[in-house]
């Protein structure tokens, strides 16, 4: 089962794309991840997006589309994917359609988890992610146990800075105005749902859960 969940930046998809991925079998591909490992890494494509990275601006769709489609040859991808914070555009959603039909896959579905703007900006200011292996805390809703450090390898916690400042605005801006043009998108390809992300993590859960079930059950 190919799923796409769309939410803003501090909506929670990153948490929920990794609860669903444990709980459907299925891998959880998130371009933010990818982006940031070739950062680390220094690779040529890193170099690239690290500038818009930094300034929170939206990483050209050819360097996306190429990265995300790379990643979906490898054999893990073959039971399916939970696609996080790709596509963004409309533009990169018909590249990966293209790319699925080349291999004979589809999106089964697209979710909107749906959460007030003002709740976005007060999540993010809250949210920490771990240095290892980028798991994902917020001091307001999931905090850790122990304050600055990650509960499941021990890692330091660090705040992204594209999550704080006029970086995190334009992250929204850029979401309200150009990414929310993918409801209409998959709505018209009668692929669209739509959960409450403003719940607790668990409800959200839930929530996708029956979402995806119900889908399953009418393909």
């Amino acid at each position: 089962m190919y799923i796409i969940l769309i939410g803003a930046q501090g909506s929670g998809k990153g948490t929920q794309a990794e609860m669903l991925s444990q709980a459907l079998g299925i891998a959880h591909v998130a371009s933010g991840d990818l982006f940031r490992k070739a950062v680390a890494e220094k690779t040529e494509l890193g170099l690239k997006a690290k500038v818009y990275l930094d300034r929170g601006e939206l990483v050209p769709d050819d360097l996306t589309v190429a990265m995300v489609l790379n990643r979906l040859e490898e054999p893990d991808c073959a039971r399916g994917v939970i696609f996080d914070g790709f596509p963004r555009t409309v533009a990169q959603a018909q590249f990966l359609d293209k790319g699925l039909q080349g291999v004979g896959k589809q999106i089964d579905v697209a979710i909107y988890l749906h959460v007030p703007r003002e709740e976005l900006l007060k999540r993010l200011s809250g949210r920490y992610i771990c240095k290892a292996n980028q798991h994902v805390y917020n001091i307001y809703t999931n905090p850790p146990k122990v304050p600055g450090v990650c509960d499941i390898d021990g890692s330091e916690l660090y705040q992204r800075s594209d999550d704080a400042g006029e970086a995190v605005q334009r992250r929204l801006d850029i979401f309200f105005n150009k990414t929310i043009r993918l409801l209409d998108y998959y709505s018209d390809q009668h692929k669209l749902e739509e959960v409450d992300g403003n719940q607790s993590i668990d409800q959200v859960h839930r929530a996708l859960l029956d979402t995806v079930r119900k889908r399953q059950q009418l393909s």
